[in-house]
């Protein structure tokens, strides 16, 4: 009876692995991800929907966002204790020693950012509003990172792009410093000494504004060569915001190029490995038993 219980709850523990750790599937997405995903898009909706003051007015909807969160808090509560049980099916986190390991993964503690402070407060208090805690849901993104491809991509381009990306970072800043340091002494110091342009780090905001082509207009340099500069750093700053785009667009391009080319040579080496089985070498048609039946 003992030895029955042990393989039923093994049973489970293997069931819970493949329903909730993404890696355990060779392919697509199980049920119960699926739920999850749903449930984080649903999240969103209802925190935006949160802070419209038209619903968040009315007694019925304020009951409803109420009952909502402590579902959402008390699912993703149990999704995470889920996860630590099963994790220990993965060698890696084996153990008391393992299970520590996968706790302080980057996604692990995303997950726990996501629901842990607000049940707290549900549960404890302190005095803290729930409102105040609204900005951690963005924390469930993360969920949705692990089973989405294109995040993990977009993850690997910009790692592969690293370099060149913070070589455009720093002469970016470099711009920015030397365009605020020369308007301070066209406009602050002589000029018309605007006080926008009294000291270098006001000059800053109008050359972050400039420089990233968004030009919102509140400062601007009145003398003609102020204005001259103004106009060679407001066409630098095409250059400044084009340069990282390139570098990170030919990065995606080569990461995703790889994936595919590594994908399909996979596919072809199984292809070609069961076409080996086959008599007289024929490649069997998909969907067939390539003449093997009786």
């Amino acid at each position: 009876m003992v030895e029955q219980q042990l393989l039923v709850q093994k049973g489970l523990r293997y069931r819970l692995y493949t329903e909730l750790v993404p890696e355990a599937r060779l392919r697509g997405i199980s049920v119960t991800n699926v739920f999850i995903v749903a449930l984080v898009l649903a999240s969103f909706l209802f925190l935006a929907l949160e802070t419209e003051p038209a619903l968040n007015s009315q007694p019925g909807w304020k009951t409803a966002f109420g009952i909502f969160n402590v579902f959402v808090v008390a699912a993703f509560a149990l999704e995470y204790t889920l996860r630590v049980f099963v994790a220990g099916l993965d060698p890696k986190y084996a153990g008391v020693t393992g299970r520590l390991k996968y706790i302080t993964r980057f996604y692990s503690i995303a997950d726990l950012l996501a629901f842990l402070p607000e049940l707290i407060v549900m549960l404890a208090g302190f005095g803290i509003p729930l409102i105040a805690l609204r900005v951690l849901r963005l924390f469930r993104l993360i969920k949705i990172a692990r089973f989405v491809p294109a995040f993990d991509i977009f993850g690997a381009a910009v790692k592969r792009a690293g370099t060149q990306l913070l070589t455009a970072l720093a002469m970016a800043l470099v711009l920015v410093y030397i365009s605020a340091v020369a308007l301070y002494f066209i406009e602050g110091v002589g000029g018309e000494q605007q006080e926008s342009f009294a000291s270098i780090p006001r000059a800053i905001w109008w050359a972050i504004a400039t420089l990233t082509t968004v030009g919102y207009g509140d400062v601007y340099p009145v003398t003609p060569l102020g204005r001259m500069f103004a106009s060679v750093i407001a066409i630098a700053g095409i250059g400044v915001v084009a340069l990282p785009a390139g570098v990170f667009a030919s990065a995606f391009s080569d990461e995703l190029r790889e994936r595919q080319e590594a994908k399909a040579e996979a596919a072809t080496h199984a292809y070609s490995s069961q076409a080996e089985r086959t008599p007289e070498g024929k490649v069997p048609l998909p969907g067939t038993d390539g003449g093997l039946g009786g």
